[in-house]
């Protein structure tokens, strides 16, 4: 029988059974839009957990002094270690895999503008500081090494600082008052989607001054072991991420020699690792986006396992039909061909339309503004061939054997089949 005859009694045959041939195709459509979706909302998540994770700082790592853990040198265990503006110099002149780096003092103090006050949190640190903490001004400008250089008492505010401090008030060049200090704002910096901070808190809550003027106007609190000089935290950027364990291990064999311990000591020196923590990040949310595409691809097999199952149904109910046909002379290939034809259509047409949902679904929710925590899904070539394959293998698993066993039915057992 020609195949365009074939084609013809196939999409009569399920026309007579729409429902039955809607439903069947629903399961192929869900599963393959499901893929779609879910492994693009897995590489979505990844992608913006990245970039939240570069909001903290670009292959950064942050020290922080801790207690020893070992004998060394004469000094006992259980001894703090406190950094100290000479740790950031020593690591600035000898750590040759370092690009940059940044002492970090943070201090609690009352902020009195024209309009406001609030009480938040001010960070002291050098220039560089702000390229590898991806801080960047929504107005005005950073600040710069003249102004660490001469201890110029100029601030720069976060997006929630500013808005509480003036709000909807001109800003560039105001005078605030900190802690009766007069600092002169020069930048109000660009409103960050943070999920992860240290210290005292997420950016956008911070105001930002030059190490130099923080250090004078605002030493250390006298308690034991503190001298001048002191320093919550020590920030440094390898000169690149293939290099940076070296250079932690280069960072922690000078800070270990200026204060006595020993180098293997890892209790004495807490280190924040931003790469690794995005390495870890990342594979966390690569096994979600398996296990997601896992989830999407059982549910089109099972979609597939229902089209095999209405092929047989459809077997059972045309049995007369399929005898009459071999009576008439229509070969076992020709009843084998027709079965095969009408689940090709069923399971190709139903995944067509589940690669426009799906795909037209990601596109449209890029269009949609979406809370902070939904990322917009990727369209991912990966899941889509994934999904091709996965429909073929079903045309052909589905539509086989319902097929086999048509063309091997008898003309006399058929004919007698009411």
């Amino acid at each position: 029988m020609p195949l365009l005859d074939i084609f013809k009694q196939t999409l009569s045959a399920l026309w007579s059974t729409k429902l039955r041939s809607f439903l069947t195709m629903f399961g192929i459509v869900w599963g393959i839009t499901s893929v779609i979706l879910l492994v693009g909302l897995g590489i979505g998540f990844n992608i913006d957990q990245q970039n939240h994770m570069r909001t903290i700082g670009t292959d950064i790592a942050i020290l922080f002094g801790g207690k020893t853990g070992m004998q060394a040198g004469g000094y006992a265990a259980g001894r703090d270690i406190r950094l100290n503006i000479g740790d950031a110099i020593a690591i600035q002149q000898r750590a040759t895999l370092v690009k940059t780096v940044s002492p970090e003092i943070r201090r609690s103090a009352s902020e009195v503008s024209p309009w406001n006050a609030a009480d938040r949190p001010v960070r002291g640190v050098w220039p560089d500081y702000q390229k590898f903490r991806s801080l960047t001004v929504d107005q005005g400008r950073l600040m710069n090494q003249v102004d660490e250089d001469t201890g110029a008492r100029v601030i720069l505010l976060g997006s929630d600082a500013n808005r509480q401090l003036f709000p909807g008030k001109p800003v560039i060049g105001q005078t605030l008052m900190v802690e009766g200090y007069p600092y002169t704002v020069i930048g109000v910096l660009a409103k960050k989607q943070q999920n992860g901070s240290y210290g005292s808190g997420p950016d956008n809550t911070q105001l930002f001054a030059p190490y130099s003027a923080m250090a004078r106007d605002f030493p250390p609190p006298e308690r034991p072991g503190v001298e001048p000089g002191f320093v919550n935290n020590i920030v440094i950027q390898p000169i690149s991420p293939d290099l940076h364990e070296k250079a932690l291990d280069q960072v922690e064999a000078i800070i270990a020699e200026r204060h006595h311990y020993d180098p293997g000591d890892k209790e004495a020196l807490w280190v924040w690792d931003t790469l690794e923590g995005a390495k870890f990040t990342a594979r966390i949310f690569h096994v979600m986006t398996l296990f997601f595409g896992a989830v999407a691809l059982l549910t089109l097999a099972l979609g597939g396992i229902g089209v095999m199952n209405i092929m047989l149904v459809a077997v059972t109910e045309r049995t007369r039909e399929i005898g009459v046909r071999k009576a008439l002379g229509a070969t076992a290939v020709d009843i084998k061909r027709q079965f095969l034809v009408e689940s090709a259509i069923i399971t190709l047409v139903s995944g067509v339309v589940g690669l426009v949902l799906g795909v037209g679904a990601c596109l449209l929710l890029r269009l949609v503004p979406l809370p902070d925590f939904v990322p917009h899904p990727v369209i991912s070539p990966v899941a889509i061939i994934s999904s091709l394959i996965t429909l073929t293998v079903i045309t052909l698993f589905a539509g086989t054997y319902p097929a086999l066993r048509a063309a091997n039915l008898s003309p006399i057992e058929c004919l007698r089949t009411e």
